[in-house]
């Protein structure tokens, strides 16, 4: 790395003299002092972007120096030079703040590579402190993006939350549905009432419609009590039906009907209650194909596909991975009490060329990881996800053992196929050839059977750590 401005401090004029012809001869603008006062002057008009200097100087020494460059200058490394005798000062230094430091006579190798080293970890801060002035003007939220596809959904948001209008959100899983039904919620005239959301794929068949609609106490065994339903709940506000073309045929009349009516009637009811809601969906099915097989029915998609906002998925918009996974350094930062500056350019490299299958639910995901890893400034290449980086073809296979039941098998076959497609269930139900309601129900038995067992570890699917957190985080 070269090019880059470099003051050398020595109190001996041969050694700047020295320092300077080599740091020269590697490409560097290089700018000499005598001692502390004299390079914190120099400091000031040459703002270098690397300090070299004797730890040990009659006048102010390296560690006045190195306090004052601290004041002012507190991205610029220093280095210090030490002789034999001032290895614990050069110790005391790095605690005080220092890079690095390099013992006397100067190995020009072991210079090298402490000056580039300095420099990387410099440029590395400023793009670091960019991410972070660019997270503050945008504000605290994970729903972030300056690519143009973003743009383009933040601009159809802004345009469609302060009418009535019913939304479909469609995109894959991970994508970020929720967010966007909360900003248009946050956006409309509804923001100080309630938003509900529930993922209509993760609730049994049985309880659908009692989980919608609400029921009377004594309605079915087991009503013990009377509940309402989330649209009683979401009542002034707005209600997102996450997953909505998993509703039953035979509850969608009744669902086109609150729509139209705004009136609905509790199992085991016989009054009609007026609710206010604005709904808005989301599916990764294709309605249009439901219609046709006769799974879903056409005067409820028109009711509910008003106004339509597609999400891209976060690899036709890798631009956006930098900012994104800053906000992640700095929100687990703050849960772990970490400090962590930023990711190290090569794993930053390594997350932009990614494919990421699981979108920024798996972005999220490796980040929070490789937090947890890092006991360093930055996270490195190898803190990330194993099969993340790039160390060889993706494999498409993974081995099961010989004489497994079939149902152990089966559960196997699963779990892999989870973990190759980075949680993404939406694209794992899709590859096994079943609907996600019937992936979801598999991996809630699976869930209960590992609570049953009484030995640790008896089920275990990376990059989430369990199934229910497989579920849980859907």
């Amino acid at each position: 790395m070269s090019g880059a401005r470099i003051l050398a401090v020595d109190d001996e004029r041969a050694t700047g003299e020295a320092l300077s012809e080599i740091l020269s001869r590697w490409g560097h603008r290089v700018e000499t002092a005598i001692d502390g006062n004299d390079a914190l002057k120099k400091a000031i008009e040459f703002r270098p972007d690397v300090v070299l200097s004797d730890l040990a100087m009659p006048q102010t020494d390296g560690l006045w120096l190195l306090r004052a460059l601290k004041e002012d200058f507190p991205e610029c490394p220093v280095v210090f030079l030490t002789g034999r005798g001032t290895v614990d000062a050069a110790v005391e230094a790095i605690r005080a703040g220092a890079y690095d430091f390099i013992e006397k006579p100067v190995d020009p190798a072991r210079l090298k590579i402490c000056i580039d080293r300095a420099l990387e970890k410099k440029e590395t801060l400023r793009e670091v402190q960019g991410l972070r002035r660019r997270l503050k003007q945008i504000g605290p939220s994970d729903f972030l993006g300056q690519s143009m596809p973003m743009r383009r959904v933040f601009e159809l948001i802004d345009k469609v939350a302060p009418s009535k209008a019913s939304v479909a959100i469609n995109g894959e899983s991970g994508t970020g549905k929720e967010m966007v039904a909360r900003s248009i919620h946050n956006l409309s005239t509804r923001r100080d009432k309630p938003f509900i959301a529930v993922n209509c794929a993760s609730i049994p068949p049985t309880l659908m419609e009692s989980e919608i609609f609400g029921h009377e106490r004594g309605a079915f065994t087991g009503a013990n009590q009377r509940r309402p339903g989330v649209f009683e709940l979401a009542h002034g506000g707005t209600l997102f039906l996450d997953e909505v073309g998993e509703i039953p045929i035979e509850l969608q009349a009744k669902l086109l009907r609150v729509l139209e009516e705004s009136r609905l009637r509790r199992i085991g009811g016989k009054a009609e209650i007026e609710v206010d809601v604005r709904v808005l969906s989301s599916t990764n099915r294709d309605l249009k194909a439901e219609i046709k097989s006769g799974r879903f029915r056409e005067d409820l998609f028109f009711r509910l596909n008003v106004f339509q906002i597609t999400l891209p998925p976060l690899r036709d918009r890798r631009e956006d991975v930098p900012l994104l996974a800053q906000f992640f350094v700095e929100k687990f930062n703050g849960d772990s009490g970490k400090h962590i500056a930023g990711l190290h350019p090569e794993a930053l490299d390594l997350l932009k060329n990614y494919e990421w299958p699981g979108n920024i639910r798996e972005l999220r995901n490796a980040v929070e990881r490789a937090v947890i890893l890092c006991d360093g400034d930055f996270i490195q290449r190898d803190h990330l996800p194993p099969d993340m980086a790039g160390r060889g073809p993706e494999r498409q296979t993974f081995r099961l053992a010989y004489g497994l039941p079939l149902d152990l098998l089966e559960k196997e076959y699963i779990i892999g196929t989870l973990q190759r497609n980075g949680g993404n269930k939406a694209r794992t139900a899709e590859i096994l050839g079943v609907s996600e309601k019937t992936l979801y129900n598999k991996l809630n038995r699976y869930a209960a059977e590992a609570r049953a067992k009484s030995e640790a570890g008896a089920f275990a699917s990376p990059p989430t750590s369990s199934p229910e957190a497989a579920v849980g985080k859907a």
